[in-house]
């Protein structure tokens, strides 16, 4: 499937703010069935320093500083992609949860992408008694790796109400836990939580989600958003394999990876600094445009 994709953040400051730094993790990196062309990142009014790195983990670091007096940041991130579908067979048995976790204890590799890296507590992600309770009955060592956590991930969007309302980006992942409500970037942390306290390696993906409008209904211009789901390591023959549990399934060709890290503090897509006591309002728009749509699709 191939998309344009187009992602606008607007931030208002009120009064205007001075000597600004920004960090952007908008470019997306590469991923295995994934092609990124024509990637453009428009920043105004445009900064007085930009550097683009290479972060700690899977994301592409922009670093900018603005140092004259600015009331609207605006920040445009467009790009086209071509995502093919996983080539899973779910019917062959991966891996238990037990080989799986013994597999990433011995892992001798410390890249970024090294299972050793997203086993263990991270800054928005400690663990919780209350959700390895829960989680751990449904995760048993000797349970297929990969089956068992997609279960996980089934049972997440059966028991927790998407509510846009109820939590928001440092909502602690108990506290989500406990009211049993959120949207994407908690089930993904609440997923995550869960199959590290059965000694398995999962990292947080950020990236872009295509959605369907409703029969008959146009689609509209800008009203997608950024998404957010699981990578679980499910040993080194089958490695990485991303879980949505917002939507219960595997992520596919609807799927777009920008970002990685240990948890949503890694890969944000904008956070930074600036002087002045200003109150700030942030508008983002995401649209995500097939170009050549599949037989059938809505």
């Amino acid at each position: 499937m191939r998309y344009k994709v187009s992602h606008i953040i607007r931030v208002d400051y009120q009064p205007p703010v001075r000597l600004a730094h920004f960090n952007l993790r908008l470019a997306p990196i590469e991923w295995p069935g994934q092609r990124i062309e024509d990637y453009e990142l428009a920043i105004e009014p445009g900064p007085d320093l930009r550097e683009e790195r290479i972060g700690a983990y899977p994301f592409n670091l922009t670093r900018t500083e603005i140092m004259k007096p600015i009331a609207t940041l605006e920040v445009r991130s467009t790009f086209i992609a071509t995502v093919a579908e996983a080539e899973l067979d779910l019917a062959t048995s991966t891996m238990s949860i037990a080989d799986v976790a013994r597999a990433a204890v011995a892992a001798r590799d410390f890249g970024p992408m090294s299972p050793a890296q997203y086993l263990f507590p991270s800054r928005l992600l400690p663990l919780v008694p209350e959700i390895m309770d829960w989680a751990r009955p449904q995760l048993p060592a000797d349970g297929d790796c990969l089956a068992a956590a997609l279960a996980l991930a089934k049972a997440i969007k059966a028991t927790f109400a998407y509510d846009t309302k109820a939590t928001q980006a440092d909502t602690p992942v108990a506290e989500m836990f406990a009211i049993r409500k959120g949207v994407c970037q908690d089930f993904a942390h609440l997923l995550i939580v869960a199959l590290r306290s059965v000694g398995l390696p999962a990292a947080y993906v950020s990236g872009y989600l295509r959605t369907y409008p409703p029969p008959g209904q146009p689609r509209l211009v800008g009203a997608d958003a950024m998404h957010a789901w699981v990578a679980l390591w499910c040993g080194p023959l089958r490695g990485w394999v991303g879980i949505d549990p917002t939507n219960g399934v595997l992520a596919n060709a609807d799927h777009l990876v920008v970002a990685i890290g240990r948890d949503y503090s890694d890969i944000s897509p904008i956070d930074g600094v600036f002087v002045g006591g200003a109150s700030q309002k942030t508008f983002n728009s995401v649209d995500v445009s097939p170009i050549d749509a599949r037989v059938g699709a809505v």
